[in-house]
């Protein structure tokens, strides 16, 4: 990776940690106040790159239950770059699935190898160990764009 992803990578982490202890909102996405693992994204966006290139629409809590759109990842492709998932380094997003047969439904900001930077149902930012469990819900890995 040239000069410019690595400090893209390292800014997006930096401002990830910052957002560690703000509690958990559904559709939050203010450090400090709520937030939830889409909104954690959407602050990293803002911070690295300004106003966000649209507004989010409302979406349940069981969005991702009730449809059966790749929503989250397609929004993901639009905006962010794609790398496969092995290649994935801290400062980057990834997208999980709960199981096979739902949509990717959570996003995280990788910290670590093995650390992730995520908001979660009942839980404020943390990171979190990026367990075996969660590795093989790995739906697809994207680096923010220089």
């Amino acid at each position: 990776m040239n000069a410019i992803n690595a400090d893209t990578r390292r800014c997006a982490l930096q401002e990830a940690k910052r957002w560690i202890g703000t509690p958990y909102q559904h559709q939050a996405s203010l450090r400090d106040v709520g937030c939830d693992c889409l909104g954690l994204v959407r602050g990293v966006w803002r911070h690295l790159y300004g106003a966000e290139p649209y507004s989010v629409p409302a979406y349940s809590v069981h969005w991702a239950e009730t449809g059966d759109a790749e929503t989250l990842m397609l929004a993901a492709r639009q905006y962010l770059e794609e790398i496969p998932a092995d290649t994935a380094q801290a400062g980057d997003v990834l997208l999980f699935r709960f199981s096979a047969h739902h949509i990717a439904k959570h996003c995280v900001i990788l910290s670590a190898p093995t650390r992730m930077v995520h908001a979660y149902w009942g839980q404020c930012v943390s990171e979190t160990s990026l367990t075996p469990w969660w590795r093989k819900r790995i739906a697809a890995a994207f680096q923010f764009r220089n």
